[in-house]
């Protein structure tokens, strides 16, 4: 059955693979990126996969979280409906790491705008949706002043870590709150060091077949497996759903995460 689906961070790396599976598989692909010549490329290319691919593609820098809502409002316009969320946007090291409001980019980038996302679309998800959120096998306990932008981090790869162990926290989170009456909520290590950007900006190695990433993206999003997984945590490294990092079940460290994400959004 077609599936209509929209991935963050999909002009490049795991999001353009996962863009063109989905597309050669007959889906319809909306993409997201914060190129508008980039844009343009990949939905001109993905678009000339099949004579009936479906492609639409949205603009937006989601380390604005105005900029966030526009999208957010821009795909609640063209649809009523969506299938599967895949908020696969991320960064790890940028020269300017602290975003005009205060905030640590990596926390607006891979936990704020997500979560922001995913909340404004959650009436076109229903409770038949899914929302794929890209975690890490990288996840440090959150500390929530640098999460509210009090703190500055000054370790790429420490912020990294904390904000996808927030992103799987507020996947978990909203598991529990809305049980049947929202979409699926599943947190994914795509697997380390592919092939991406951002592992050839941080690491300085090519990385492994990108594939990878795409390939369990596509199964989380579609696939029955994972059809009664809400709220779990899958690890593509070691191919299997694993126990979820204590902080994630700890309710008062887990109510801490998300009433700070609340507060940062409603400043």
């Amino acid at each position: 059955m077609r599936k209509k689906i929209l991935i963050t961070g999909a002009t490049d790396g795991i999001g353009l693979e996962t863009a063109k599976a989905l597309v050669s598989q007959g889906h319809q692909v909306l993409i997201h990126g914060r190129s508008q010549s980039k844009l343009q490329r990949v939905e001109k290319a993905l678009s000339e996969i099949s004579a009936d691919a479906e492609v639409e593609s949205y603009l937006a820098d989601l380390s604005s979280l105005p900029e966030v809502e526009s999208l957010a409002d821009a795909v609640s316009k063209n649809h009523n409906n969506l299938d599967v969320l895949i908020n696969n946007a991320g960064i790890l090291k940028t020269s300017t790491p602290v975003t005009k409001d205060g905030l640590d980019v990596r926390f607006v980038v891979n936990t704020l705008a997500p979560y922001l996302l995913t909340r404004k679309l959650l009436p076109l998800l229903g409770t038949s949706g899914r929302v794929i959120n890209l975690s890490s096998a990288a996840q440090s306990s959150v500390n929530i002043d640098a999460l509210t932008g009090r703190i500055k981090l000054t370790d790429d790869l420490n912020a990294y870590a904390q904000s996808k162990l927030a992103i799987t926290m507020w996947s978990h989170a909203l598991a529990q709150s809305m049980k049947d009456t929202g979409p699926i909520f599943i947190a994914v290590n795509p697997g380390s060091l592919l092939a991406t950007k951002m592992v050839k900006e941080g690491f300085g190695m090519s990385g492994k077949d990108i594939g990878i990433g795409a390939d369990i993206l596509i199964r989380a999003a579609l696939s029955d497996e994972f059809a009664s997984a809400s709220g779990k945590y899958f690890d593509n490294d070691a191919e299997k759903f694993a126990p979820l990092h204590a902080d994630v079940i700890d309710q008062k460290k887990s109510e801490d995460v998300m009433s700070a994400i609340e507060s940062v959004l409603q400043a």
